[in-house]
């Protein structure tokens, strides 16, 4: 069911030339009605989707699409994406796809301008960005647009009007999901909703699910909880966390916005007699542990595999069939407990 079909497999099936398959499929030339009428049963059968082997019969166009992605040594969260960008060149490289990664260290604005200068000398016909520099990715977004390269951002949302498609969740609907999941282990209580390392350039993120947090709480009316917002930054998370803890001994549940929710855990890990509900957000090996250990109770999947993936084939498929390429792509907000990590671990 996954088979390329070629102009010759297509004219074989038919029972016409290579010739004639290929003139009814760029409409060029004259065919007669019978062989017409032969071809296109046959395209209807195998449900044909144009593909640059054929294309290329007489077009030697390469495509090149470059990813914009932090370095994943520096952050772990991104790593996934790797994997994600390494099954759309598995599958596009046969159809003349040139898809390149350009990484970037996540906390240097320079690092992330000399990166876009960087794919910029490469001409690429579409770039896809993980934007967690703001005000410099809209300023890149406008240099792309001058050089009529097409932008794709995923993770991250950005208010462009030249970015072409965004791949990632709705954020405010993740911070209700996290609330609906935290009243279901609570009944009353104060929660902190915790954001590490909030900076610029992920203020926008954290925030939303903050948002969505607390206008879960709002809406339904639970009066028996309180919600406090605790900001905590490196080098100083553990000790600034164990003074909110002194002030606030009563801590029902936390909420953590970032992939960090381990920075947390391990605090509380040490601290025998602390049993607070803890939900965050990613599956990377130190949460996915004090999961298992049942320190952290959920995990939101943001699935960043699936986000890179999609942010690269959408490109493809534009410029290998014409597809149009969406405005946005929002994925599901998965659910992660200790009884089903082991499925979405990659």
């Amino acid at each position: 069911m996954d088979k390329k079909y070629t102009i010759k497999d297509i004219a074989q099936m038919a029972g016409v030339s290579k010739g004639t398959v290929d003139r009814v499929l760029h409409n060029r030339g004259k065919v007669s009605p019978a062989a017409l009428e032969k071809i296109n049963e046959v395209l209807n059968v195998i449900d044909y989707e144009p593909n640059l082997i054929a294309r290329n019969l007489k077009n030697t166009k390469i495509y090149k699409i470059c990813v914009l992605l932090p370095d994943p040594e520096i952050d772990s969260y991104w790593l996934p994406c790797v994997n994600g960008i390494q099954d759309a060149v598995k599958e596009f490289k046969p159809y003349s796809v040139n898809i390149t990664i350009q990484y970037f260290n996540p906390e240097s604005k320079k690092s992330f301008v000399n990166a876009n200068d960087a794919v910029l000398n490469l001409e690429p016909d579409a770039v896809l960005i993980a934007p967690v520099f703001h005000k410099e990715t809209i300023e890149a977004v406008k240099v792309y647009e001058e050089s009529n390269v097409i932008v794709n951002t995923f993770n991250n949302q950005i208010e462009s009007n030249t970015v072409k498609c965004f791949v990632g969740q709705d954020l405010h609907k993740s911070g209700r999901v996290a609330a609906s999941l935290m009243n279901l282990i609570l009944s009353e209580g104060q929660i902190a909703i915790v954001h590490i390392d909030e900076s610029l350039k992920n203020a926008v993120h954290m925030q939303e699910k903050e948002k969505g947090f607390k206008s879960y709480f709002e809406e339904k009316k639970l009066d028996a909880f309180s919600l406090t917002t605790l900001k905590l930054k490196h080098p100083n998370v553990e000790s600034k966390f164990l003074n909110f803890l002194d002030e606030n001994p009563d801590l029902k549940g936390i909420f953590i916005t970032t992939s960090k929710a381990y920075q947390i855990a391990t605090t509380l890990s040490s601290l025998k007699d602390k049993k607070i509900a803890l939900i965050g957000y990613d599956l990377i090996e130190k949460n996915v542990n004090y999961l298992n250990e049942g320190l952290l109770h959920f995990l939101i999947h943001q699935n960043q595999k699936r986000q890179a993936y999609l942010g690269v084939s959408t490109l493809a498929e534009h410029f290998l069939y014409s597809k149009e390429i969406p405005e946005t792509i929002l994925l599901p907000i998965d659910i992660i407990n200790v009884e089903n990590a082991d499925f979405y671990i990659y």
